[in-house]
């Protein structure tokens, strides 16, 4: 079953289902290029690892450990009348632990795509499909724009997708000034001829997602990229329509009362089911 939304489908945001939603799209990105790149051109699905303090969805992961907590604890069994301690003498005490949770780093690992070009290997393009720790402050946001900024500074073409809304959006800025838009999902295509210039492609969660460029090696090679099929596909082969509780309310951040009304309309069926 198809999910209601046209588009990006805002209850795969949240973390129990992100994880997974983002490593199939990472994979159906790739399979879906691979026929058209090939021979000239592969994909290669890479891996960064780094550790961080908090988890994916700004809670902590962490593990029980013991803190003395002081308990006078009573002897078992029979003993004698307890005898008057002469003033100033102290009650001698057992500590027992108790649980409590310490906050642990994770070690985070996030997969992107390269384009490299056959035989030399050189990367033609990147593509990264934004989680919650490359946008949210912290050390996740940090290491991805610091590589972001290598890639910037690099003659490899950049593609970014962000499919959430929560967190302020990654840094670029408008050439044209006008009123502040209210779509929350991005696709960013930087082509490395092009830079500091780049294309956005802004989409909202009631418009269905646009396809876009890849930029390859020559100045107008490209192929075009149709990611909603994509999501589509992986939401039926996750069986997403029988796990999504589309009774809850939308996961954060909170939509506006436009989006909101939107939503209640075509939620409606799903919620008197």
């Amino acid at each position: 079953m198809a999910s209601p939304f046209p588009g990006m489908d805002p209850y795969l945001e949240q973390a129990s289902f992100w994880s997974e939603f983002h490593s199939r799209l990472i994979v159906a990105i790739a399979d879906a290029l691979a026929p058209t790149l090939l021979p000239q051109y592969y994909v290669a699905v890479e891996t960064r690892t780094y550790t961080d303090g908090s988890n994916i969805d700004g809670t902590n992961e962490e593990l029980l450990v013991g803190i003395p907590d002081a308990v006078v604890l009573s002897t078992p069994g029979l003993s004698a009348p307890a005898k008057p301690e002469p003033a100033g003498v102290g009650v001698a005490t057992t500590v027992r632990p108790q649980s409590v949770i310490l906050p642990m780093p994770l070690e985070v690992k996030e997969r992107y795509l390269e384009i490299r070009a056959a035989g030399s290997d050189a990367v033609i393009a990147v593509v990264e499909v934004l989680s919650p720790t490359n946008k949210r402050p912290g050390e996740g946001r940090r290491i991805y724009n610091a590589k972001r900024q290598t890639v910037l500074g690099s003659a490899s073409h950049l593609v970014e997708i962000d499919l959430l809304r929560a967190y302020e959006p990654m840094a670029m800025h408008p050439v044209e000034t006008g009123p502040a838009s209210t779509a929350r999902y991005r696709i960013l295509v930087s082509r490395s001829e092009w830079r500091p210039r780049a294309d956005l492609y802004e989409f909202a969660l009631q418009e269905s997602i646009p396809e876009f460029p890849l930029p390859l090696k020559a100045a107008e090679e490209q192929v075009v990229v149709a990611l909603q099929p994509l999501v589509n596909g992986i939401y039926e082969r996750s069986g997403y329509s029988i796990r999504v509780d589309y009774q809850a309310p939308v996961p954060p951040p909170a939509l506006s009362a436009v989006d909101q009304t939107w939503v209640n309309q075509l939620l409606q069926s799903h919620r008197w089911d």
